[in-house]
């Protein structure tokens, strides 16, 4: 079968994954429920968890982990905030139609319950690796949640597909975009961008998460701040258009005006499934790879690290993707024609172009290349670290270095290759991550929503020192398993 074959296969496949009988449904009913059974924590918490997260940054009297809350943050940020916030934003509403941006907003907001839910159960399943580190995931607590043969098939089916996925989503297209940018703006060879980008990697990776999360830490909220800032001068300069684009934000993702036409009901299931399947591109809520970065956090309890690792969702879609969509909205970019072939601009291209029309001079194409630069380059390190922990998984401790060395060189080829059937692949590799993720929240919800009820009635603001939580929760059987859990496993192949 050639290569043009198997994308078609490949994309069939996704089509059938992202569509709306498999995941749409699973990942918002998921999020729904989630957020009923929590009682809607990501709204009652979110204060309180970003106050924690990012200006607290430590969790006081927490030693039992590899980084700071703060760091495991930055790192599922670094992981989430990449092409997804700039082309996943353009995608979704040059399908779409600006609806479609309302269907992200939705999907942020219920999925903030499950990002919640699985970076708890990352930190409440996590072990202890044979070199010492912390090890979490679906890949473990959905064996451990869930003690029976078939919490062990959708452990070891996560591990896989997120081993496969991170080549693909987390690897290869990361470079294979920021090559083409620096080519396309500075005229960078891309065999050049992947040799430094190599060198970079391995730089970074070669350290693991303690270096990772020094890195993230510095370079996520750089890369944030620039980007946004950038689309908040271009919201500003046409701050008469943003009530109408909010207009027409609501009024689409019920009526559907997507650009690729069709009668009203068809653009509807369209601004849905592009803004859903966009969304969680974004932001990766049910897909369980957060609760990788989770579970290496210094933590006096999980809920803490839940909270914390919510705001992820929140950075990411209500702000980040918020501004990206709202900029190609108000400058008209987004049912634009190319001039030369009468079709609608490419969403590749829809992003730069809409802050080029919104910003002076070549300042708007730059912004757009250089934040795609950060955001893919972190996403590269984000990606590595949830990949060598399903090795571990999969292989035990032994593979993991060689498992760096291989990640970083494979960065080389992204850059320097076509990359068609590798987005493909990548999309049906997330979609195969979070099926059992998602399966694993709705079976050990009533986990969730105990464990998560018995400490927010103690400490609803999360500001309890570590004695107090020990004070508080001492006698109680699941709080004594977590902090003795901890225990060093047997390195062995699996």
């Amino acid at each position: 079968m050639d290569l043009s074959g198997l994308q078609s296969v490949l994309e069939t496949i996704s089509s059938w994954i992202w569509g709306p009988w498999v995941l749409i449904p699973l990942l918002l009913g998921t999020g729904l429920y989630l957020t009923i059974r929590l009682g809607g924590i990501q709204f009652l918490r979110l204060g309180a968890a970003l106050r924690l997260g990012i200006f607290t940054r430590k969790d006081p009297g927490a030693d039992d982990g590899d980084i700071s809350q703060f760091q495991a943050l930055t790192t599922a940020l670094a992981a989430t905030v990449g092409t997804g916030n700039i082309v996943g934003v353009a995608t979704a509403i040059g399908i779409g139609g600006p609806g479609a941006l309302f269907w992200m907003w939705v999907t942020g907001l219920l999925g903030m319950a499950s990002k919640y839910s699985e970076a708890f159960l990352g930190v409440r399943f996590r072990k202890t690796d044979a070199a010492g580190e912390k090890s979490g995931g679906p890949q473990y607590y959905l064996e451990r949640g869930i003690p029976n043969r078939f919490g062990r098939f959708l452990a070891l089916f996560f591990a896989i597909a997120a081993v496969l996925a991170c080549f693909g989503i987390g690897n290869m297209t990361q470079g294979n975009s920021i090559a083409s940018n620096m080519e396309n703006s500075f005229h960078v060879p891309t065999w050049v961008t992947g040799l430094v980008l190599t060198a970079f990697a391995m730089l970074v990776l070669v350290g693991g998460i303690k270096s990772i999360g020094r890195v993230t830490a510095g370079l996520v909220p750089v890369m944030i701040i620039f980007y946004v800032l950038g689309a908040l001068y271009i919201l500003i300069a046409n701050i008469a258009d943003v009530p109408a684009a909010f207009a027409q934000i609501f009024t689409d993702a019920f009526t559907g005006t997507a650009p690729v036409g069709g009668f009203a009901g068809s653009a509807i299931i369209i601004a849905v499934q592009f803004g859903v399947a966009r969304g969680i591109f974004s932001n990766e809520s049910g897909m369980g790879s957060a609760a990788i970065a989770a579970a290496a956090a210094k933590t006096t309890h999980p809920v803490r690290q839940g909270l914390v690792s919510m705001t992820q969702t929140f950075i990411d879609t209500i702000i980040v993707v918020t501004c990206t969509g709202l900029v190609i909205i108000t400058t008209g970019v987004w049912n634009m024609t190319d001039p030369e072939t009468g079709e609608q601009i490419s969403a590749a291209l829809m992003t730069g172009e809409a802050f080029s029309h919104g910003l002076p001079g070549e300042w708007g194409h730059y912004i757009v290349t250089i934040g795609l630069v950060m955001f893919a380059g972190s996403t590269i390190l984000g990606w590595s670290y949830y990949g060598e922990r399903c090795i571990e998984r999969l292989l035990g401790r032994r593979a993991v270095m060689p498992f760096r060395v291989v990640f970083s060189l494979v960065v080389f080829i992204g850059c320097t290759v076509q990359l068609g059937v590798v987005w493909a692949f990548s999309d049906v590799m997330n979609g195969l991550m979070a099926i059992p993720n998602l399966l694993g929240l709705l079976i050990l919800s009533g986990l969730i929503a105990r464990e998560t009820k018995k400490y927010l009635d103690n400490d609803p603001k999360l500001v309890a020192t570590k004695e107090q939580i020990d004070a508080f929760m001492a006698g109680d059987r699941d709080f004594e398993e977590w902090k003795t859990q901890a225990i060093p496993v047997v390195d062995s192949q699996r």
